[in-house]
């Protein structure tokens, strides 16, 4: 994949200790995730930022690209290209890790839309991938059976959206409850379908407040899993 973007710290003598990988939209570009990779800069300025560009140009034509085509989608066709989409992107991103030496924990996978899909499904195909996922107005191609152990889920979503309504990201935060997944939602008002300047305040506060559970449970002592309600906000 071209990386459309690759913000790596001014020291480049030791590893970055953060990696933050950001996957845009259907018919977007890298380029397009810059309002919050600037943000996550500015908050982590040591970090390594990558946006890369989709493989596959959109459907029709045009500048944009795709992860998986959008043609003729339904539920089924939906779960079918993003497995097929999975597979190279959990080797580019494991690629990537290696070649910076960052770790997994030390990773978090940032989407919008059709990128969220991505990031929220490669955290159900290889849990522990990345510590966090970032999913903006995403949605779950298809609920996990199981919710990851070693990363934790951060949605943010318009209230208005009316390409991925917000109706799927609170279905979600359910499910995992259900799960005992380690998850969160912020949901801002009179938002539609954008990576509003809103939510991009929501995601650094989710980066720099939130600890995860399992490193609660590490520094308890305990390795079993524990009741865990997802919690929901509204951004501000």
């Amino acid at each position: 994949m071209r990386l459309a973007l690759e913000w790596l710290p001014d020291d480049d003598a030791a590893p970055p200790p953060q990696l933050l990988i950001l996957l845009h939209g259907y018919g977007g570009r890298g380029a397009l995730m810059r309002p919050l990779a600037e943000a996550l800069r500015a908050q982590f300025p040591k970090a390594a930022i990558l946006a890369p560009d989709a493989p596959h140009p959109v459907d029709g034509g045009g500048a944009g690209r795709q992860w998986f085509s959008a043609r003729d989608l339904d539920d089924e066709r939906r779960i079918a290209r993003v497995e097929d989409a999975l597979g190279p992107l959990q080797d580019w991103v494991q690629f990537t890790q290696q070649r910076l030496g960052v770790g997994p924990q030390p990773t978090a996978i940032g989407g919008f839309s059709q990128g969220a899909i991505l990031a929220l499904e490669l955290a159900s195909r290889a849990d522990g991938l990345a510590g966090r996922v970032l999913a903006f107005a995403g949605r779950y191609a298809r609920l996990p059976d199981v919710a990851p152990r070693q990363t934790t889920l951060h949605f943010f979503h318009g209230a208005a959206d009316e390409i991925i309504p917000a109706a799927h990201a609170r279905q979600a935060l359910q499910h995992l409850g259900v799960l005992h997944g380690d998850a969160t939602l912020d949901v801002a008002a009179d938002v539609g379908h954008v990576l509003h300047p809103s939510l991009i305040d929501s995601a650094l506060h989710r980066l720099t407040h939130h600890i995860p559970y399992r490193t609660w449970r590490a520094a308890l002592g305990h390795t079993d899993a524990v009741d865990v309600t997802p919690r929901l906000h509204d951004a501000p």
